[in-house]
This record gives C-alpha cells, sequence and structure tokens, in this order.
C-alpha cells in the first residue's frame, strides 16, 4: 500500500509544468525536493487521521527512504558512500516537513519556505513562479485534508492537477 502511494506522490513530482514553466531545477536535488514536498503534503494528512493511516505515513515515508537508497545505488554511489548520504536526505525531508508544515500551520511563510528548499539551488526564484508554486501547495493540502480516510487505500489518485500556467511565467500554456 505504501509503495502504490509513494508512486502517486512520485508521478504528481514530475509533471512536467514544475519543471518547464514553474522554474523547479531539474537536477537531482530539484527532483528529491518535488517529491519531499508531494510526500509531506500526504504524510501530514496522514498523521492527522486515525492510527492505521498515522502508520502508514511512515511507511510513506520508509518507502522514500528506500527509493533514495536504490536510486544512488543505480548511480554508482558505492556501499560506504550510500549510508551517509541517504542520512543527509532523510534528515533533509525532515528539515522540509517541519519548513512546510509550519508555514501550511499559519507559522511561517510558504514562498520563503518553497525558496528556501524547493528553489534552494536557484539564485532568484521567479516571484510569479514562487506565487503560483504556494497557491498549489495550499491547494493540495486543503484538498487531501478534505479527503476522507478511505481515499488513502490502494492506488487511487491522492492530488488534484498540477497548476496550470499561463504564458506570463516560463513561457509556456498547459
Amino acid at each position: 500500500m505504501a509503495r502504490a502511494l509513494y508512486d502517486r506522490v512520485v508521478e504528481q513530482a514530475r509533471a512536467p509544468v514544475f519543471y518547464r514553466d514553474l522554474g523547479v531545477p531539474d537536477t537531482l536535488d530539484g527532483r528529491f525536493d518535488a517529491i519531499v514536498l508531494h510526500a509531506t503534503l500526504v504524510i501530514r494528512r496522514l498523521q492527522r487521521a486515525a492510527n492505521p493511516l498515522a502508520e502508514r505515513g511512515q511507511a510513506l515515508f520508509d518507502t522514500l527512504v528506500d527509493d533514495m537508497d536504490r536510486s544512488l545505488r543505480e548511480m554508482g554511489a558505492g556501499d560506504l558512500g550510500v549510508a551517509p548520504r541517504v542520512k543527509r536526505m532523510a534528515q533533509g525531508f525532515y528539515g522540509r516537513f517541519d519548513a512546510y508544515g509550519r508555514a501550511l500551520d499559519g507559522e511561517g511563510d510558504l514562498c520563503d519556505a518553497l525558496a528556501r528548499n524547493l528553489y534552494g539551488t536557484v539564485a532568484t526564484p521567479d516571484p510569479r513562479a514562487l506565487e503560483l508554486m504556494a497557491a498549489y501547495v495550499r491547494r493540495e493540502a486543503e484538498r487531501l485534508d478534505s479527503m476522507p480516510d478511505d481515499a488513502f487505500q490502494g492506488t487511487a489518485q491522492v492530488f488534484g492537477d498540477p497548476p496550470a500556467v499561463g504564458a506570463e511565467v516560463g513561457g509556456a500554456v498547459d
């Protein structure tokens, strides 16, 4: 079950609009951060549910870590180098999870959290893209919060459509 949910997270995080139109870096780090952002939204929702779903949040996190481990090994990282890198990635997840969660709970600025994390390798993210991304994240957090617990069973779609972006950002239109 966690794998099916993780697949939904990765599928959404890979939507071309994030990279092509919203300026998320199309790099290993940028793709990792897009997955972390979407996993954060789902795990945050699962933690607010009854115990079996809260446990599924942990299983989703574990699946993410396992996938990062596998990906690093496929890219040729040696056995000795994988564990420290996965540990740094897990720590990065927790920091981002905290920053996004606080911002969504009104205890921080979501645009600042996105600029530091999702756009961390971009010198200055496009302000309009950042605003559109923050609106999308808020919309998805609200959408996930309104979903019944049974929506997180199996392979059901958990995310709405990625943001539609006009020509004012990135030059392309979805």
